[in-house]
């Protein structure tokens, strides 16, 4: 497939706007109708989630069995025929638990799932001993579904664009989202932290490697379920900052990649950062992934004002981001920029040109390297935000294509974000936000 498909298929603008405001009445009419659906969908009985809440990160569950590759888990199973059937059900998205010592499945049924799995072991059995052990791996619920999280609550679109809420074991609730591409295949929006320090949620704490991957079993269950294309592309721009949890992602990224396991491309895989550090980029040059850097500005004045936590220049970030490249095989350079593009602020060809210079730096000195531009128009989530004396807007379409021509005029490969999931809050980061309002 060809970088600029790739590139399509990652990049997917979640509309954000406050119309979509839901009042309590049509929440709670809509969630009465979704609760309903999720008693079949949920295979067994969860947590109420009604722990409590806490900021510590010792509280969130301990790295488990769909962390693990497949040696490892097979040393601690004691067997690799062990490990390789947990791994059959996993890749489904089904828990092995359910699967080999429950008597009700709920919405799957035995059948179904045996056919999904590899001819070889549908016969094959975990026993009570090997279930024991995987159900010490997570103390709070013995296993991925209804341990590590549950599914707490669904919102789908008009284009079929689903949300998923997920409460995990403390209490507090992550959201990823499956955002479907006519009909062929899925890409899944992640989040890599419980809120974000660059937003308004504020950061509560970051997510362990369990805790990411419970969200690509869940979409696979649901687009199992549900009847909608198999996840192909994992994208990490849910909520948080991948730069903030690097080795819980490098760890999660593995396992998304491994054949044995989730089986997805390195390729497909995106991790998006605003960059805090060199020593960040260059840490994520082992991960399989794509980077993807928030930019938004390549003037170190304007990024200041749009990203007031960045600590260096971006000629210091971007050294970072070119070790991290070279480090990379021929076939892992490709590098995304990211640029939210506000009225007044950065939309002017005066920005792009800028923008262009930087971006042709990083092409010229990595060999083999395919810079990529994503550009954003800015959506505004709730109350206005302000930059000096003036309001973060919506930039002007032709502005916009303005930009975007300058770039590709200068053989840069840029595309502008689509937007997807207007309806229904079916968008990362505002679901969770909503009903927490409401409570």
């Amino acid at each position: 497939m060809s970088l600029q498909r790739l590139f399509l298929a990652t990049i997917t603008l979640l509309k954000i706007t406050e119309s979509e405001a839901f009042s309590s009445l049509s929440v709670s009419s809509f969630r009465s109708q979704e609760l309903q659906r999720l008693s079949h969908l949920s295979s067994t009985l969860s947590p109420d989630g009604t722990g409590v809440r806490s900021e510590d990160e010792e509280n969130a569950p301990k790295r488990g069995a769909i962390s693990m590759q497949i040696d490892e888990l097979a040393d601690y199973l004691g067997g690799k025929g062990r490990a390789q059937i947990v791994w059959d059900c996993y890749s489904i998205g089904i828990d092995p638990a359910d699967y080999f010592g429950s008597i009700y499945l709920g919405y799957d049924d035995y059948e179904t799932i045996m056919q999904l799995m590899p001819s070889m072991r549908r016969t094959q059995k975990l026993g009570s001993e090997t279930l024991e052990k995987l159900a010490a791996l997570y103390p709070q619920g013995g296993k991925v579904e209804g341990g590590v999280a549950k599914l707490s609550f669904l919102s789908k679109s008009s284009d079929s664009t689903t949300k998923l809420l997920l409460t995990l074991a403390d209490g507090l609730q992550i959201e990823t989202v499956i955002i479907p591409w006519k009909g062929q295949r899925s890409t899944l929006c992640v989040s890599s932290q419980v809120g974000c320090r660059h937003g308004k949620m504020g950061k509560l704490r970051s997510l362990t490697s369990s805790e990411i991957l419970a969200q690509l079993f869940f979409a696979k269950k649901l687009c199992r379920l549900e009847g909608l294309p198999d996840i192909t592309d994992i994208v990490f721009m849910g909520i948080g900052d991948a730069a903030d949890n690097i080795e819980n992602i490098i760890e999660a990224t593995k396992i998304m990649t491994t054949r044995e396991l989730f089986q997805l491309s390195a390729s497909r895989v995106t991790v998006s950062t605003v960059g805090p550090s060199p020593e960040a980029f260059r840490a994520f040059a082992e991960a399989p992934c794509v980077i993807a850097w928030s930019v938004h500005a390549a003037n170190d004045e304007l990024r200041r004002q749009l990203v007031p936590t960045t600590k260096y220049t971006l000629e210091e970030l971007r050294e970072g981001l070119i070790e991290a490249l070279l480090e990379r095989p021929m076939n892992g350079r490709t590098v995304m920029l990211e640029v939210t593009l506000m009225k007044g602020i950065n939309d002017s060809l005066k920005e792009a040109e800028e923008l262009t210079s930087f971006a042709e730096v990083i092409a010229e000195r990595v060999a083999g390297c395919k810079v990529m531009i994503n550009l954003i128009p800015y959506n505004n989530i709730g109350p206005r935000i302000e930059i000096g004396q003036s309001e973060y807007q919506r930039p002007d379409e032709k502005n916009v294509v303005a930009f975007q021509k300058y770039l590709q005029g200068h053989d840069l490969f840029s595309d502008v974000r689509t937007t997807r999931g207007d309806d229904k809050t079916a968008t990362c980061g505002q679901l969770a936000t909503k009903k927490s309002n409401l409570k």
